[in-house]
């Protein structure tokens, strides 16, 4: 299976937005929730927790999109396509769509949240599922074990 090669860098569908990572993933995943079916037309959405001082916007300027509420989720303007996401309160990690970058067969989700909402048929290769979403106290530990297994 390929790894990720760092820095990588991505875009966007039409290319106006550029962005650029430099850090390894804290933690990979798929959300089955019916908020990330409709913004992805999709079974799920894909996010690979990065760490904030390792995400560049290098070109472009996205847009807030999806509920203009307390967590952003970022488009290109012209094109539409939902890059990422800066979820409510926190500042030290965005989650990058990880099919936004040039590169991406690296991607497996490690964990799988919302199950309780998921589509009958949806499946993933996540090692840990959650109905909802882990208990707050259960992330150092999954961080940890992501960080192991990508070793």
């Amino acid at each position: 299976m390929p790894t990720l090669a760092l820095p990588a860098e991505g875009g966007c569908r039409c290319g106006r937005v550029r962005l650029k990572i430099s850090a390894k993933p804290l933690l990979t995943m798929a959300c089955h929730c019916t908020g990330c079916q409709l913004m992805s037309s999709s079974a799920y959405s894909l996010s690979a927790a990065i760490p904030s001082e390792g995400f560049e916007v290098t070109k472009g300027e996205p847009v807030i999109g999806g509920l203009h509420g307390a967590s952003k989720h970022y488009f290109c303007a012209y094109c539409m396509t939902w890059m990422f996401t800066r979820p409510e309160g926190i500042d030290w990690f965005v989650n990058l769509r990880p099919t936004m970058l040039d590169h991406h067969a690296w991607f497996t989700p490690f964990i799988e949240t919302w199950t309780a909402e998921k589509l009958p048929w949806a499946a993933t290769s996540a090692v840990h599922s959650y109905e909802t979403l882990p208990a707050f106290a259960d992330y150092e530990g999954l961080v940890a074990e992501y960080a192991g297994a990508q070793a």
